[in-house]
């Protein structure tokens, strides 16, 4: 039987009265835990509070697949009351015994009838709830920024892998490219060609490159051949060349057909090169058209991979002051290309609405890509994965700049849309989200920024509203 004086010596309790105590005692239910057992799981309904009497528990949060360390309470201490002062109905931590441990598990209901009849206890339980709140804040901010990050270095990683990769085969097949044009020109100059025939030649190059050249751009403007027509013209192109009994017609057509020559460049050769030289030279500018082909995809991967880091610089705003005159779109642009990977995987479509008079605003660039990236990362999710589009609008409201992001997916209910910024609040199932990245979100913009983030939402529209004011003074 648990004794008043037991008790007592909780200092929450030191001051109250025998008959208090023995009410408390009354009401409230003694449990003992082993090490290592749980005493409650995250996700259980939070309809009681606890006092320590002996032990050690260990609170923690799922964070993924790892269990993150929230507090270590010792014993003669109250605990488990932070999610019923926050009018929380579930607990977002799991408390487990590290020694053997005494619990005395009080109702919500008495928990409440002490605080409203001693102002003693209230006084000092919203004290060390201030404390704990703080605290238990900062360790997930710090994790959830952490979270954050690895998603994006993991995305990034994956986008800078393609361009390095691309670079790296390229680099490959250039050198084998080199190994065969240089004992292939050095062949070509040892045939006995007039002087005509050598500027010929010479000329011949320069062209098939800027057709080339040609062909490399019409492709990246998706004003490429189709398949069906680019495989007839290199059928057209290899008969071309067995004809005139060219080697390797199988390997030259394509090259060929990709720089935009055609049957007619063919006979034009011909005709100045003679039917003796033709195979040679052919078979030469091929081989210049490769290499001048694995140049340019090298210098659109190492494009890639250097614009990809001029948007980690930007969306970091490295080696710039923290307050300071700032385009919203940029820092919007780069928080996509850091999103990059999780936009394509998701198949999702970014629809641009900018005002294009905008002005610079003044703010914390960092800062605010935490917000967009919070924002967008999470219009991602409540898409779920199926074909879905986001709309990012840009506008001024007379001293502000208004930002709205805004999803087609399944939307989010009424009753919870007043609990969004509250620390701790999530819609995502247990493990799936700390509650935190909205709370971010609300001290960045409002409390750092002096501006306001509203939300909207019903089924297949839910927007999010950033409004920031032009001019913050630090």
């Amino acid at each position: 039987m648990l004794a008043i004086e037991t008790l007592r010596q909780v200092p929450l309790f030191s001051k109250l009265a025998d008959e208090r105590l023995q009410w408390l005692l009354d009401q409230g239910v003694e449990v003992w835990r082993e090490p290592g057992e749980i005493h409650r799981y995250e996700g259980d309904p939070a309809d009681h509070v606890f006092v320590l009497l002996e032990g050690q528990i260990r609170i923690t949060q799922k964070v993924g697949n790892q269990d993150i360390l929230l507090a270590m309470y010792e014993s003669k201490t109250l605990f488990g009351e932070l999610p019923v002062l926050m009018g929380q109905t579930h607990f977002w931590a799991t408390g487990r015994a590290v020694t053997r441990s005494h619990i005395l598990e009080l109702p919500n209901q008495v928990f409440w009838e002490m605080l409203s009849s001693c102002t003693c206890v209230m006084t000092a339980i919203l004290r060390t709830m201030a404390e704990r709140l703080q605290s238990v804040q900062t360790i997930s901010q710090h994790r959830e920024k952490l979270v954050a990050l690895g998603t994006l270095a993991a995305g990034l990683a994956h986008e800078l892998n393609n361009p390095a990769s691309a670079c790296r085969r390229a680099v490959g097949q250039l050198r084998q490219t080199r190994q065969v044009l240089q004992p292939l020109t050095v062949k070509l100059n040892q045939k006995e060609m007039t002087c005509d025939q050598k500027a010929f030649v010479a000329k011949l190059q320069q062209d098939a490159l800027a057709k080339l050249s040609e062909g490399i751009a019409r492709a990246r403007t998706a004003a490429r051949l189709d398949p069906l027509t680019q495989s007839d013209r290199e059928d057209e192109v290899m008969q071309w060349l067995e004809a005139h009994n060219v080697g390797n017609s199988w390997k030259l057509a394509p090259t060929l057909v990709t720089a935009g020559l055609d049957i007619e460049w063919l006979e034009n050769v011909k005709k100045n090169v003679g039917e003796l030289l033709v195979g040679n030279v052919l078979t030469w500018t091929e081989i210049t058209l490769q290499e001048w082909g694995l140049l340019d995809e090298l210098d659109h991967c190492t494009t890639r991979i250097s614009t990809l880091v001029d948007a980690v610089k930007d969306y970091s705003y490295m080696d710039r002051a923290p307050l300071q005159e700032i385009n919203v779109h940029e820092g919007i642009e780069s928080t996509l290309t850091i999103l990059n990977h999780k936009l394509k995987q998701s198949h999702v479509v970014i629809t641009r609405e900018y005002d294009c008079e905008v002005p610079l605003i003044s703010a914390y660039g960092r800062e605010l890509n935490q917000v967009w990236t919070n924002l967008i990362d999470n219009a991602i999710d409540a898409i779920h994965g199926q074909e879905g589009q986001i709309w990012i609008r840009t506008s001024c409201e007379s001293d502000f700049l208004l930002v709205e992001i805004a999803d087609n997916g399944s939307g989010i209910p009424p009753e919870v849309q007043s609990h969004l910024f509250e620390p701790f609040f999530t819609t995502k199932g247990v493990g799936k989200g700390t509650g935190l990245g909205l709370h971010i979100v609300y001290g960045i913009v409002v409390g750092q920024h002096q501006g306001d983030i509203r939300v909207f939402s019903q089924p297949g529209d839910t927007r999010f509203q950033v409004r920031l004011p032009m001019n913050l003074s630090s």
